[in-house]
């Protein structure tokens, strides 16, 4: 079987209900037949039938008509998730970003996440943008894409990582599609709730210089004590959470002191740090594709000098820093934070988790960490009443690492019991 054709099925009538053969509703159950099914990093992979029926994974088929796929050298892993995506991230430019029309970005975003989907990964959390008009536009599957979580536009101050403006840029600038600047404590808690109300995921906040921004360093913390604990108990009587964008220890410690539950990249973090994230039970979702991404193509795509000298500041550390998390009992996620046109290196992000932490713990990290960390239990497994969403390989990733960002090692991708990559396969609904 090639990677991208559909495998021999088999379809199984099973018989009509004799007490109400008129009412009889017909689920048609897909079993993959004998496949390697991955049960975590402790099991590995056990062969077993996998069964998926309105859009869930299923003990069994009862007396419904069945689709019999062939698996026995296929390992089935659950649809990765993609903890770190920007969906409205199109240019490598901060300002086009943020000032340009959200139509066009919002038809770009929907190109990037069809392309994310299409690369096995069934789930992306956007923290830095997306809304609740491109979420509808998912749930109607009005085009193809992953499950969609999304934060709004990241919450910066003024001068901040959300800051797109130069020193020298004498302009106003609030808010655009990726960011908003906002300081004060009731200002934010004024963002907070809106972010809530139009259906938000999480709570984004910048408390670190970052790589992208031009006039913050890198290590220095952002935001005051009293702005973050407004942001972080507002977050959380709603019932949701707080993650920031944090490279250095002392922003990291700045920011889980005053109640982030997630960091994003970390970097520059240190052994007491981890320590104590550990001990808090705060999260590190890595991003490790954006730094290599930038380094070796940043400078012909027209990235600014000042990114590019502060992507150095963090190059070597990414993976050293996830290293560290991971032996310190983190929970360490997945994330990959590709702007412009860098977004084709997603599975460069695979490869380079690999490297850092074993394919084990990799796809660990891809899966169930991430869908502790998005607190939805039903993603990133295959047991019963998880969602049915898969990528099916031609190689067992534990020997041959490379079936995890190999696009021709997929032989098929599911998502919500659905497959995606076999032709003809209808992607979406004509309306």
């Amino acid at each position: 079987m090639t990677a991208h054709a559909a495998t021999a099925v088999t379809a199984v009538p099973a018989p009509h209900s004799a007490a109400h053969p008129e009412h009889s509703v017909q689920t048609t159950h897909t079993v993959l037949v004998g496949a390697q099914v991955w049960q975590g990093p402790e099991r590995g992979f056990q062969q077993q039938d996998l069964i998926f029926a309105a859009g869930q994974v299923v003990d069994g088929v009862g007396g419904s008509t069945t689709r019999q796929i062939p698996a026995h050298d296929k390992w089935i892993i659950p649809g990765l998730i993609d903890a770190h995506f920007h969906a409205y991230a199109h240019s490598l430019n901060g300002m086009e970003i943020e000032r340009g029309p959200l139509s066009y970005a919002a038809l770009k975003g929907a190109t990037r996440l069809e392309r994310a989907l299409r690369r096995g990964f069934t789930t992306v959390r956007d923290v830095a943008g997306g809304d609740i008009g491109i979420s509808n536009a998912i749930s109607q599957e009005l085009f193809p894409a992953p499950r969609y979580l999304f934060t709004g536009p990241a919450l910066s101050q003024t001068g901040g990582h959300g800051d797109p403006r130069t020193q020298h840029i004498d302009v106003c600038f609030s808010h655009g599609h990726m960011c908003q600047v906002v300081d004060g404590v009731d200002a934010l808690l004024v963002a907070v709730r809106e972010r809530l109300r139009t259906g938000a995921h999480a709570i984004k906040v910048m408390t670190s210089g970052g790589v992208f921004s031009l006039t913050d360093p890198i290590r220095i913390p952002q935001y005051s004590d009293a702005e973050l604990q407004a942001i972080t108990s507002e977050a959380r009587r709603r019932g949701s959470y707080t993650t920031a964008h944090a490279y250095s220890s002392e922003a990291v410690l700045h920011s889980i002191n005053n109640g982030v539950e997630c960091i994003e990249h970390g970097n520059l973090i240190d052994s007491a740090t981890v320590a104590e994230m550990a001990a808090r039970g705060t999260h590190l979702v890595p991003t490790l594709a954006a730094y290599y991404a930038m380094d070796r193509r940043g400078e012909e795509l027209g990235l600014n000098a000042i990114s590019l000298a502060k992507n150095q500041e963090v190059l070597d550390q990414g993976k050293v820093a996830a290293q560290l998390a991971l032996e310190a009992g983190v929970m360490v996620g997945f994330g990959t934070d590709l702007m412009g046109d860098l977004e084709d290196e997603q599975l460069t992000g695979v490869r380079l988790q690999v490297e850092a932490l074993g394919a084990a713990a990799a796809l660990h990290s891809m899966t169930a960490a991430n869908a502790a960390i998005l607190r939805d239990p039903r993603l990133g497994s295959l047991a019963a009443g998880s969602c049915a969403d898969a990528v099916v390989l031609t190689a067992n990733p534990l020997w041959e690492p490379d079936a995890l960002w190999e696009p021709d090692a997929r032989a098929e991708i599911y998502l919500r019991g659905e497959p995606v990559l076999t032709p003809h396969t209808p992607h979406h609904h004509t309306r």
